[in-house]
């Protein structure tokens, strides 16, 4: 098995709290793999420090081979990353944007101008290409943050919560998007909380849970003939019933002042 990523004992502690337990991911090279935990889990500290935009405190990372941190510039030109609360530059239009991008990443004008409409186009952005940013709906800056991300034709990208706050329509036109980016033999890496859209879209998965993996390996595997949502429940202690736990009150008619 081809590795896309790969990390070692990866680890991150603030002050007394480990977010990141010295962690060995492992994603096939053209998977789309999914990353999967309740809040608090770890998963958006290990993309960060899988990304190099975070530095852990213990551990290696490898991406198609290369060390991020000993061979970050590497590294860079073959990832495609959009994170969680993206910032994007609000007074550019969604052209101008990925025409400032596309140069940063040292692509030709000519080249990055065919890129930008093509990407705008896929998109469903043409019509909102001239318009400014900062007027972007979240499902358009969620789109215009992907055709950044896709510019410069990474061979691994990382997508932090891509689908949340998200419309059906643009939903769809990422998610359509992002398979057409696998079946070329990239990988997608992509974390998010909701299970039936990793079990519909992945074929790998990782579980996390305070900051340990707790499974990982092909959905079918993981999921052992259970639901996704099932087994995820199951791995990280979610499955009991908390129904008699008390909130006895709730539900009941408007109780009478005293």
């Amino acid at each position: 098995m081809t590795e896309a990523v790969h990390t070692h004992g990866l680890f991150k502690r603030f002050g007394p709290q480990i977010a990141v337990a010295g962690i060995d991911l492992v994603v096939p090279a053209g998977s789309f793999a999914g990353l999967v935990g309740p809040n608090g889990a770890g998963k958006t500290t290990s993309l960060s420090m899988i990304t190099g935009l975070l530095r852990p405190d213990g551990g290696q990372v490898e991406i198609d081979g290369f060390d991020v941190w000993r061979d970050p510039v590497a590294v860079k030109a073959r990832i495609g990353v959009l994170p969680e609360g993206l910032r994007l530059f609000e007074r550019l239009s969604g052209r101008e944007l990925l025409l400032y991008n596309g140069r940063l990443r040292g692509i030709s004008k000519a080249d990055v101008a065919q890129r930008a409409e093509e990407l705008l186009h896929v998109m469903d952005l043409a019509e909102a290409a001239d318009k400014l940013v900062v007027d972007y709906s979240t499902g358009m800056r969620k789109k215009i943050g992907l055709a950044a991300a896709l510019l410069h034709n990474p061979s691994v990208l990382f997508l932090d919560e891509p689908f949340e706050g998200v419309d059906p329509v643009s939903a769809n036109t990422l998610t359509e998007v992002l398979r057409r980016f696998t079946a070329s033999g990239s990988t997608v890496i992509f974390s998010s909380h909701v299970m039936d859209l990793v079990e519909r879209l992945c074929d790998w998965v990782s579980v996390m849970s305070a900051g340990h993996i707790v499974a990982q390996g092909p959905l079918e595997l993981v999921r052992e003939g259970r639901s996704l949502n099932q087994a995820f429940l199951e791995l990280v202690g979610g499955s009991r019933d908390n129904g008699d736990s008390g909130l006895s009150w709730l539900g009941r008619g408007k109780e009478e002042p005293a």
